[in-house]
């Protein structure tokens, strides 16, 4: 396939390329002269600009009725709120990679600079835009740069990338994802759900978190209905979304329309997509981009991501901007670009794909690299003389060139409390701790293995530690049997504790940082939501170990005394569960927080003052006990125990100079003193404090 360029004008579309006239300049409204004509109706999540309205998915006016609640206006006119038409264009956009430095002699890297390593050149000065009521189409071939500039739209790029440039909404720069936060969505290519929820709950969950704060309940769950019943969710509203591997959920379509039911309940102007029919056959491809040719009906922006559509769905574009070798090849509706092909020398063949054309003629062939390459430029030049290329220069250049914005300035398409730089999230706090507490709430009593198992689990070791030391009496060898049970239980509620939550934050950090992303909520309301939402079991399991070792082991009968023994079990085992918070939020993954809990636990436990004496602790370890939870654990239980104990028989001592007479002296043992139960409380209640801060504090860290 041969590429020619000519010299004349690539398209008879009115001349060659110029600057934008003084009375374009001067018009405040000129890049929506195409946007369509859209009805008066209601906004979930934006204010009015202009007298501009749209209509949101899904919602119909009967009787007469304005913007209330189906007819008749009703009070919700006085917390709803129009939203306004907006084009997101983008100019000379760029972005750059750190490139690899080059390999050095083992001794060459002390005594020579390592030399720096040129940057890799991934978007080369991309322009564009996307008009109210348009399906824009990002295509290409792998590697073309799709996702790269999908994420630079939406201020989502690797930090490690620079990227340079302007994006404006309707002429005005914007320059940080909060800019777009009120008036913008975007589906990422991965589904990600808590799985053990249903489809209704996901959404009322969504509405809760996404919806202004001003707007009451009652509406929020009529928009959920209306979301459903448009994107076609209405029969699956009470199946589970599914965990993969554990428990089977609803289909791959009906997940691909639930993330855009999840996007589109705020009602927003814009939608960006990212390979939104990756996955999907044919037919659900299709409806997927239907369902989004109807969004962009009523108003909506629509920018997406597609590799390789098949022609029907090719043909439900309005716009499509090819991409090659990170620079554009070309930006129009689909028969411009048939039309361009066709005078550069490279026409489409009759009852052929044009998608499938396209991405091949833009493709790097890996035995052809340098043909394929010039081919590309030739393309990409073309482009650049054509007065398609002038025509979107109108648009793209607008921000870059210093003409007047909107009238008024400012960005007056941010939600008040976003303009006004007071708060970047739709819910109060504690609204946003509610909502997470009872999706929380909802995962731990769905998920069997999280209660039922641990249940079963804590009933059989507490009746093999019981079978084991049962009917202990008052004597030598009772009480070294005893202080083994009591540290048994310590070391139990550790470990069951630290591997129960160990992996909870790793396996929900891409659903965490997408919503938080998102501005749902904040760090510190996830994080409280989500440990106490599993509070209840934490505190139940030890009450339930004890009182079946309590008893059967014949530990102290004083009933104070078994009363706070439950106490300084229950406190070891939040302790342990705060620590397992820690290690969960400082590992990056999942094997690496299963592979360093137990061996961070090790030390604690060694310096917990059951193998070694506290008064012969090595100096330069001793500050190690003042960590653990197995030191103030055990001297709490051991005081519990032995305190104002008068008499141990010497039955089983080897002699009597080896005899422990009284409760007195087995503590001075352990060098544990008497009265020092409470101490000991108050220190186990900071560990909890300290170690649930430090897991808050990586937690907020690793979010940013």
């Amino acid at each position: 396939m041969t590429v020619t360029t000519e010299s004349e004008p690539l398209l008879d579309d009115g001349g060659s390329r110029r600057p934008p006239s003084n009375a374009e300049r001067r018009s405040a409204a000129w890049w929506a002269d195409s946007a369509p004509t859209v009805s008066n109706g209601t906004g979930y999540g934006s204010v009015a600009v202009g007298g501009l309205d749209k209509r949101p998915v899904g919602a119909e006016d009967s009787n007469g009725g304005g913007p209330g609640d189906g007819g008749g206006g009703g009070n919700g006119c006085a917390v709803q709120q129009a939203a306004p038409l907006l084009t997101y264009t983008w100019t000379s956009l760029n972005v750059f990679a750190p490139g690899a430095r080059p390999a050095r002699a083992p001794l060459a890297r002390w005594f020579q600079r390592r030399p720096s390593a040129p940057r890799k050149h991934l978007l080369k000065n991309v322009s564009g835009c996307a008009l109210p009521g348009e399906v824009v189409a990002i295509m290409g071939a792998s590697g073309a740069g799709k996702t790269t500039l999908l994420d630079a739209l939406t201020f989502r790029s690797d930090r490690q990338l620079t990227v340079t440039g302007a994006r404006a909404l309707s002429g005005t720069v914007v320059t940080s994802s909060r800019d777009l936060a009120g008036v913008a969505a975007y589906v990422q290519q991965k589904d990600l759900f808590v799985g053990w929820l249903t489809v209704r709950e996901h959404l009322v969950f969504q509405a809760l978190l996404r919806m202004e704060r001003r707007i009451p309940r009652t509406q929020r769950l009529r928009r959920v209905r209306q979301v459903m019943d448009e994107l076609g969710l209405t029969k699956c509203q009470d199946s589970i979304i599914g965990v993969p591997g554990k428990v089977k959920g609803i289909s791959g379509g009906e997940m691909k329309r639930l993330s855009f039911a999840s996007e589109v309940l705020t009602d927003p102007t814009i939608l960006l997509c990212d390979e939104p029919t990756s996955g999907l056959d044919a037919y659900m491809a299709q409806n997927t981009v239907e369902v989004l040719s109807r969004l962009a009906k009523r108003g909506k922006t629509i920018v997406l991501t597609i590799h390789q559509p098949s022609s029907e769905v090719f043909a439900q574009f309005d716009k499509i901007l090819l991409m090659a070798e990170g620079r554009v090849a070309f930006l129009g509706a689909p028969q411009e670009a048939l039309d361009f092909f066709a005078r550069i020398g490279a026409p489409i063949p009759p009852k052929y794909n044009p998608a499938d054309f396209f991405v091949q003629l833009l493709a790097v062939v890996p035995t052809e690299e340098a043909t394929s390459r010039e081919r590309i430029d030739r393309v990409c030049d073309a482009y650049e003389r054509s007065d398609t290329a002038a025509r979107n220069a109108l648009v793209t250049d607008y921000p870059t060139k210093g003409w007047p914005p909107t009238a008024g300035g400012g960005k007056p398409w941010l939600p008040l409390d976003a303009s006004s730089g007071t708060s970047r999230y739709k819910a109060s706090w504690g609204t946003q701790f509610c909502a997470l507490l009872w999706r929380s709430w909802l995962s731990v009593r769905k998920d069997p293995l999280l209660v039922r198992v641990r249940v079963l689990q804590t009933a059989v070791i507490a009746l093999l530690v019981s079978v084991l030391y049962f009917g202990q009496r008052m004597d030598q060898t009772g009480l070294v049997n005893i202080n083994a049970a009591l540290f048994t239980t310590i070391t139990n509620m550790t470990f069951q504790n630290v591997l129960a939550v160990i992996k909870v934050f790793c396996t929900e950090r891409a659903v965490f940082k997408r919503e938080h992303m998102a501005a749902m909520y904040r760090v510190d309301a996830y994080f409280l939501a989500r440990s106490t939402a599993e509070l209840p079991i934490f505190m139940a399991l030890p009450v339930l170990y004890t009182c079946i070792v309590y008893f059967a082991v014949g530990l102290n009968a004083d009933p104070l005394r078994f009363f706070t023994c439950v106490a300084i079990t229950n406190l070891i085992g939040l302790v342990a569960t705060s620590f397992g918070y820690f290690i969960s939020c400082a590992a990056n993954n999942m094997s690496t927080a299963l592979s360093t809990g137990a061996p961070a636990v090790i030390p604690l436990l060694l310096y917990g003052g059951f193998f070694v004496n506290l008064d012969t602790m090595p100096s330069y370890f001793s500050w190690i006990q003042h960590i653990s939870w197995f030191r103030y654990g055990n001297e709490a239980l051991l005081v519990n125990q032995w305190q104002d104990v008068p008499e141990i028989s010497c039955a089983g001592a080897l002699n009597n100079n080896s005899c422990i007479h009284s409760g007195h002296y087995a503590l001075q043992v352990y060098s544990f003193k008497e009265g020092s139960v409470w101490s000991d409380i108050g220190h186990l209640a900071l560990l909890i404090l300290l170690f649930r801060s430090l897991a808050l504090g990586l937690l907020i860290i690793k979010a940013r």
